[in-house]
């Protein structure tokens, strides 16, 4: 797995291989009840996921109360527009997050599904996080965290 920071300080990068179809990891993204299962962290356990995967379709979730906490929020939430769909290749949304430095300026995060033999290599690009130093800095291991989840719930 690989992290990296981009453009200017602007991008989180974070790339994985997890064995298993496109259209299976797709389908964790995208399925609420998935989600729940997989995109959450024992410091702080999914309390809500919503998601209607289509463009335009909003999505949002939050945790319980946990720690440590973030520019001093312990219970996250976010929330978001879908901006782009192409199953089971491309799900692309706007990032609204309460931990931000700037709470109320939207971020994007861009998955990108490509299938290889018998591996689906994920990309996430998490987009608009210059004004957001300690977010980004955040996101630069949380990326990491979260991919490893989806590894471990798709495979």
């Amino acid at each position: 797995m690989t992290s990296q920071a981009m453009g200017e300080q602007d991008s989180v990068v974070v790339e994985i291989q997890i064995a298993a179809p496109a259209e299976r990891v797709f389908q964790a993204l995208v399925d609420e009840n998935q989600l729940m299962q997989w995109f959450t962290d024992v410091s702080h356990d999914a309390e809500l996921w919503q998601m209607d995967a289509r463009v335009g379709g909003f999505w949002r979730f939050a945790t319980k109360e946990g720690e440590p906490g973030v520019n001093g929020i312990t219970r996250f939430q976010a929330h978001g527009e879908i901006l782009e769909l192409d199953r089971p290749r491309l799900l692309v949304y706007t990032w609204i997050a309460n931990w931000h430095d700037h709470p109320d300026k939207a971020t994007t995060v861009r998955w990108e599904l490509t299938p290889g033999a018998g591996v689906t290599h994920v990309r996430v690009i998490h987009g608009g996080l210059a004004e957001q130093p300690v977010a980004r800095k955040d996101y630069s291991g949380g990326w990491i965290g979260v991919l490893a989840n989806l590894k471990k719930f798709a495979e």
